[in-house]
């Protein structure tokens, strides 16, 4: 078992059984599931919706080299300039180059999974450049020294009182402010930055390949100030984020939109096509979008797992999850966490560290269900464990245990060779530990069912 596993088993434990913890997250998921739902009654007909999404994802990822050239083309010919980072380690060093370049010490950052995947922060605070999150949710993360708990909503797991708490304690505001207060403090705060800031970062929700834009989407207005005040935009995308045309955002925006948040429309929508042109009034002076692969490649060579690459993070699937909402986020200990983490960080970071996250479900299928794309999400969590079983990376007892144990299943006459008194003293002692934690385990019957039909019927 690797070092991961035993940290994730651990923490699954202890925040499976924090009452308070699943206070907090089943209360907020709650509000999300009730805007949700109102916001998915407004499709006139969702599951038609959803199948075009999946098919325009499916033309998209299955011609990803040639939409990504095109965007290239279209961004640059507006004078954008595009890098392509391998992983992490490239896509950092190339942004630092950029700094370095401007001799840039500070930056403003609208909320980003990217350049939390390639922990963008502290590799630039580490170099003396000041990094400043200016989502209020990553923000109040970053006071914490945490990592974002919820791939849409980064703080899910602290309640109001928490946020007051900590804001008593940083910024000295009364310790029963209301959220109205945090949020000017917060603004307060903020504001002073994006003007002073020498570059804006942000991640992107959807590139175009037609029109070679990036597309943000956001409801309180932090992304369109970190990419307006300051003299150069950096935006960090997977190359997974593209599509084909801008007439997609008609039905990928408000996909995203309700399926995330509720909302018809989220409040900020924006399209960037490259840096401030002689004719607009604002708009930074130069525009880089890094294409990060850092394992995407890997995942788009396995023909059957390729699906993990339409995901749009709207984070329904964390929302429906019922491992998700009793363990929370911090437990994955990943940047993408939930059924969609669990599918496509072990192509992204390495099958062998992270295979034990495609067994942390229950196979519901409800992952699935809500998906705006239609990923067979459980099915993904399958395919995964086979591959780490045809991979070797099962231990040598696991493998043995299940190979008896298929062989007795196929058997009835091996299954029937020991009796049910035995099987209940093998069951209790051999497995009590691990299966019997949390329950009391069954007595077996004394005589299985086919002796029982054969006593009564007097044949097989």
């Amino acid at each position: 078992m690797s070092q991961n596993s035993d940290q994730f088993l651990n923490l699954a434990e202890e925040k499976a059984f924090d009452l308070e913890h699943r206070r907090k997250i089943n209360f907020n998921i709650g509000k999300y599931d009730a805007a949700v739902t109102r916001g998915l009654s407004k499709f006139y007909n969702l599951e038609n919706s959803r199948r075009k999404a999946h098919i325009v994802k499916w033309r998209t990822i299955e011609n990803l080299d040639k939409y990504l050239v095109e965007f290239e083309q279209n961004f640059t010919r507006k004078g954008g300039k595009v890098i392509w980072a391998n992983d992490a380690d490239e896509a950092r060093q190339e942004i630092l180059n950029i700094f370095k370049r401007h001799e840039a010490k500070s930056m403003v950052k609208s909320k980003s999974m990217t350049t939390e995947e390639i922990e963008l922060n502290h590799f630039l605070e580490a170099h003396g450049i000041e990094a400043l999150e200016t989502d209020l949710g990553e923000y109040i993360v970053q006071l914490l020294g945490q990592k974002p708990y919820h791939i849409v909503t980064p703080a899910m797991h602290l309640s109001k009182e928490d946020i007051a708490k900590l804001f008593h304690e940083k910024f000295g505001t009364p310790i029963d402010a209301t959220p109205e207060q945090l949020t000017l403090k917060a603004r307060e705060l903020l504001r002073n930055k994006y003007l002073t800031a020498d570059i804006g970062i942000t991640g992107g929700n959807f590139l175009l390949a037609d029109t070679g834009s990036v597309c943000l989407t956001e409801n309180e207005g932090n992304a369109r100030l970190s990419t307006t005040f300051p003299k150069v935009h950096i935006a960090v995308v997977g190359i997974e984020k593209i599509l084909p045309s801008i007439y997609d955002l008609d039905l990928f925006w408000p996909l995203l939109s309700t399926h995330g948040t509720g909302q018809n429309l989220t409040v900020y929508n924006s399209i960037f096509s490259g840096p401030r042109q002689p004719d607009e009034m604002d708009g930074p002076e130069e525009m880089y979008v890094v294409l990060l692969d850092n394992g995407r490649t890997n995942l788009l060579a396995q023909k059957e797992q390729r699906q993990g690459l339409y995901c749009i993070r709207c984070g329904a699937c964390l929302n429906g999850c019922p491992i998700y909402k009793n363990i929370g986020g911090h437990a994955y200990e990943t940047t993408y966490s939930g059924p969609i983490g669990s599918i496509i960080t072990p192509h992204l970071q390495g099958m062998e560290e992270f295979k034990h996250l495609s067994y942390a479900s229950s196979l519901c299928g409800k992952c699935s269900e809500v998906c705006p794309v239609n990923i067979e999400i459980h099915k993904m969590l399958l395919l995964n464990r086979r591959d780490a079983v045809n991979e070797s990376l099962a231990t040598k007892s696991e493998m043995w245990g299940w190979y008896f144990w298929k062989k007795g299943m196929l058997k009835r006459n091996m299954m029937n060779m020991v009796g049910g008194k035995w099987k209940t003293f093998f069951l209790k002692k051999v497995f009590g530990r691990s299966w019997g934690r949390r329950r009391d385990l069954p007595d077996i019957a004394t005589k299985s069912f086919s002796e029982q039909w054969v006593q009564r019927n007097g044949k097989a």
